[in-house]
């Protein structure tokens, strides 16, 4: 005859209740719109904060707008974002979007400032970054800009390293800042990865419609003519730079094409590029190198003469010279955080 379990084994037999899955770590983002703020910047910001909270699990980033006047505004769709609101959480991130000819007073600066003591991140967007240099948030840091307002910054706030690439951010990841355009997409998604890995990367470019994120060492393009005082001359040189990576022009055939001397074409790049011919040129290659090792199955040399290298060595000391890596550790690092499951953090 069978005798029933005593209540120890019946104990033992029952499996233990399920832990309960670990909360997201709710980090408030707000926006600070300033009079001018474009919408395109801005709705960057939201998107990749959006898709963000959920392509992964460690982190839900509710987002605020907020007025001059310090009035919140709650925005997007997710439901926990009213909860950050309710539980008065510290800001995570404060993102300045403006514009050329935005103003902030005195009060705001303040605000920022002392949202930079409590050690939240601050970022320029836009014109944004003019707003955190006169607070005086950005003193010794590198920083970015719309590329027009670039040369008037660099006169009114010379403690500032200024730069004309697309987007910047510190070591710390508490200064971070982009041009405007869709310049805010490229910002945050490496933002958010230095968070939560490659992997989100990879996913938040595809769920964002991104052919690809650019990277902080790429340049800004200026418009070629515009009411800016753009360059034909120089867009005339960027095209066929654009269109003749396989084989580079000498800096001279590339002058005589456009119609210019030598002399002349350094001028215009300095001016409006902040960077001789030839550089911008390895420039363009190196990068469009770096999105195939990334994106293509082509063997590192094929994509070393693609891009105009003569030699797979020649290719190897140019990469690792501009990027700090050679060819096949970008390749390998990028294998190894695609392997790498969502959340979990990169390997030291």
């Amino acid at each position: 005859m069978a005798h029933p379990p005593s209540a120890g084994a019946a104990a033992l037999l029952t499996p233990p209740p399920a832990l309960p899955a670990q909360a997201p770590e709710l980090r408030a983002c707000g926006l600070l719109l300033l009079d001018g703020a474009r919408l395109l910047p801005l709705a960057g910001v939201l998107e990749a904060l959006e898709w963000a909270s959920r392509l992964q699990v460690e982190a839900i980033y509710p987002t605020t707008l907020l007025s001059p006047s310090g009035l919140p505004v709650q925005c997007g769709a997710l439901e926990l974002r009213t909860e950050a609101l309710k539980l008065g959480l510290p800001w995570h991130v404060v993102f300045v979007c403006a514009a050329e000819g935005s103003e902030a007073s005195q009060e705001v600066l303040q605000w920022l400032r002392e949202q930079a003591l409590a050690g939240v991140a601050l970022a320029g967007v836009d014109g944004g970054s003019a707003i955190l240099a006169e607070a005086g948030l950005l003193n010794n840091e590198r920083a970015t800009v719309d590329g027009h307002l670039l040369e008037a910054l660099q006169e009114d706030f010379p403690d500032v390293v200024w730069s004309g690439n697309v987007w910047e951010m510190n070591a710390q990841a508490n200064r971070l800042s982009c041009a405007g355009g869709s310049a805010s997409l490229d910002l945050l998604i490496a933002w958010l990865a230095r968070s939560h890995g490659e992997r989100l990367a990879q996913d938040l470019t595809l769920s964002l419609g991104v052919e690809r994120p650019r990277g902080r060492d790429e340049r800004q393009r200026r418009p070629s003519s515009d009411q800016r005082g753009g360059s034909p001359k120089l867009a005339e040189a960027l095209s066929l730079m654009e269109a003749n990576l396989a084989e580079p022009l000498p800096t001279e055939e590339v002058a005589r094409l456009v119609g210019v001397s030598r002399r002349q074409l350094e001028r215009l790049f300095k001016q409006h590029l902040d960077a001789l011919p030839s550089r911008y040129y390895l420039e363009l290659r190196l990068n469009r190198a770096r999105r195939l090792l990334q994106q293509s199955s082509q063997s590192i040399l094929q994509i070393g003469l693609s891009c105009g290298f003569s030699s797979g060595p020649h290719f190897s000391n140019a990469y690792k010279a501009h990027f700090d890596k050679t060819p096949r550790d970008e390749r390998s690092q990028r294998a190894a955080a695609w392997r790498r499951p969502a959340g979990e953090p990169p390997s030291p």
